[in-house]
């Protein structure tokens, strides 16, 4: 299989240079490394000179979007593999492409072809205790094949399938028809569950690693969260029936057992506000249709999708 490596850039540093220094160590090499750049004033055309395979495209930051420009990477290749990654997820080593094409190898218990195969995340040195369990939580240690069939236990989890590291079948995705072209967030969750409907698997790969985490502020939390109440509220289709407020409940306390168990019982407060502004954000967003445009303006992290005509 041939592969691509597409990622979407905004503000490139220090973590894309180590992103873009690990594919070069990869036991299976990617051919091409397709760029689209947000602004190019903020691209350093020396600074990434000489990386195999590098090929980058500017846009503005009004041309933007999670859905279009991830297409758009799609359409500047002709790899049988597609790997998305974002411009802060660095390989932890140096099998991660090599790990990711192996679960396309696997079907689903009724022979389902896989369509997507998403890696683990691993948290970063300076991330804290938090959420250092919480990628643990969302990214064990186990492999799994996730079909239309495990909709019903794992609910909105069916779903999962973080383009921050996922791997996509390139015939199969266009066959399905790409990313909705218009979304403020979870264009891979929108995707993964139309694909599990269409009768194809969803492949999560434990042994395929990358660093990536986030150290966000109650306020960044808030705002994060907003966007994710907008998505579902956008699409009905794809959300109804499986809410995700269950979940976060056993996320916050399973991390709350986490810090109570491993000596951070004072982080337990800063926990609850926390969840509490995630918990605020999400129910927001999702409400987002009844409130006034300029509240909706300072919530989100992506002004530009109001901006572009939601």
């Amino acid at each position: 299989m041939t592969v691509d490596v597409l990622i979407p850039v905004y503000r490139p540093g220090r973590k894309f240079a180590g992103l873009l220094a690990m594919l070069e160590k990869q036991t299976v090499l990617p051919r091409k490394i397709l760029v689209v750049n947000t602004e190019q004033a903020y691209w350093n055309e020396s600074g990434f000179e000489g990386v195999r395979g590098l090929e980058v495209r500017h846009i503005t930051k009004e041309e933007f979007d999670h859905g279009a420009t991830r297409n758009l990477l799609m359409s500047l290749s002709d790899a049988d593999v597609c790997l998305c990654m974002t411009d802060d997820a660095v390989p932890a080593d140096g099998r991660l492409i090599e790990n990711l094409l192996a679960g396309f190898e696997k079907k689903g218990p009724k022979g389902e072809e896989v369509i997507a195969v998403y890696a683990r995340q691993l948290a970063d040195r300076d991330c804290g205790e938090a959420e250092r369990f919480t990628r643990a939580f969302n990214y064990p240690e186990e492999s799994r094949i996730k079909t239309k069939a495990d909709i019903e236990t794992l609910g909105i989890k069916a779903f999962f399938a973080s383009i921050v590291c996922c791997a996509y079948r390139r015939d199969l995705f266009l066959r399905q028809g790409g990313f909705t072209p218009r979304t403020i967030f979870n264009e891979d969750m929108i995707f993964a569950a139309g694909a599990l409907k269409a009768g194809y698997a969803v492949c999560y790969a434990a042994d395929a690693r990358v660093i990536h985490s986030h150290n966000y502020g109650c306020m960044q939390q808030l705002r994060r969260n907003f966007d994710l109440g907008v998505s579902q509220a956008d699409h009905p289709e794809v959300f109804d029936g499986v809410p995700s407020e269950g979940e976060g409940i056993r996320l916050v306390k399973a991390t709350a057992a986490h810090l109570a168990g491993t000596g951070h019982l004072l982080q337990i407060p800063g926990l609850a506000v926390k969840s509490a502004f995630k918990y605020a954000g999400y129910r927001l967003g999702k409400a987002y249709g009844r409130l006034p445009g300029g509240l909706v303006m300072k919530l989100t992290m992506n002004k530009n999708y109001w901006r572009n005509g939601k």
